[in-house]
C-alpha cells in the first residue's frame, strides 16, 4: 500500500497509541522543530528534532509505532495536515523539519526550504560542527508553499534532509547529536530568534 494522502486517510485506518503517536511541546511559538515522520517512519528524525529544539522552541512529531509497514504513514510534507500540527505551525514565525533522507550514501544533511538566510546559516554553521551540507536535490528542495515547514507566519521554513549515516551516527553518539542540535540552535539564534 503507497502512503496516505492526507491524515483524515490516515486516522480512518490507523488507531493512534497503537499505530502512531503525536508528542507537541509548546515552548516559544516563534519557532518550531518538527518531525513529521518520526518513529519507525524515518527512524532517529524525532530524537535529532526534539534535541534542536531543547527546552527553548516548540516541537512536534507524528512517529510511527507499528511493528512494520511504517512506510504507510508518511503523509507527504506538501500534504501534512494533521491539525495539531496545523495548529502548531500557525503559530509559528519560522518552522524547520527534520526528515531521513533515503538513497543517498554519503555522511550528508541537504537543506531545503523556502527561508534561503536560515538554510544558508544552517548549512555554514552545521560546517563548522564538522558536518558535510549542502543544497537539496531536485525533489527534496522543500520549496512548495503548502510544504509544512513552509507554512509558519514568514510562508518560509527549512527542511532538513538527514542520510542514514548521519542519522545512525547522531542516534549512536549523544555528543556528536549534542553538536549536531547546538549548531542548528546557533543558526536560529543569528537569524534572531
Amino acid at each position: 500500500m503507497a502512503s496516505y494522502g492526507n491524515f483524515k486517510e490516515l486516522s480512518q485506518r490507523e488507531v493512534e497509541g497503537q499505530d502512531y503517536r503525536i508528542r507537541m511541546e509548546w515552548r516559544d511559538p516563534r519557532v518550531l522543530i518538527m518531525a513529521p515522520h518520526g518513529g519507525r517512519i524515518e527512524p532517529t528524525t524525532a530524537t535529532i528534532a526534539e534535541v534542536i529544539a531543547g527546552d527553548d522552541y516548540s516541537f512536534y512529531c507524528l512517529e510511527g509505532l507499528k511493528a512494520d509497514g511504517n512506510s504507510v504513514l508518511h503523509i507527504k510534507s506538501h500534504l501534512f495536515d494533521e491539525p495539531r500540527a496545523l495548529e502548531a505551525v500557525e503559530k509559528a514565525d519560522v518552522v524547520i523539519t527534520v526528515h531521513g533522507q533515503r538513497g543517498q550514501k554519503d555522511e550528508i544533511v541537504m537543506t531545503g526550504g523556502l527561508h534561503t538566510g536560515l538554510r544558508l546559516e544552517i548549512e555554514r554553521q552545521l560546517g563548522a560542527a564538522g558536518f558535510q551540507s549542502r543544497p537539496a536535490t531536485e525533489r527534496l528542495t522543500g520549496t512548495d508553499p503548502l510544504n509544512i515547514c513552509n507554512r509558519g507566519k514568514l510562508g518560509q521554513g527549512v527542511q532538513l534532509e538527514i542520510t542514514r549515516k548521519v542519522r545512525d551516527l547522531l542516534k549512536n553518539d549523544r555528543g556528536r547529536l549534542r553538536l549536531f542540535a547546538e549548531a542548528v540552535r546557533r543558526a536560529i539564534g543569528v537569524r534572531g530568534w
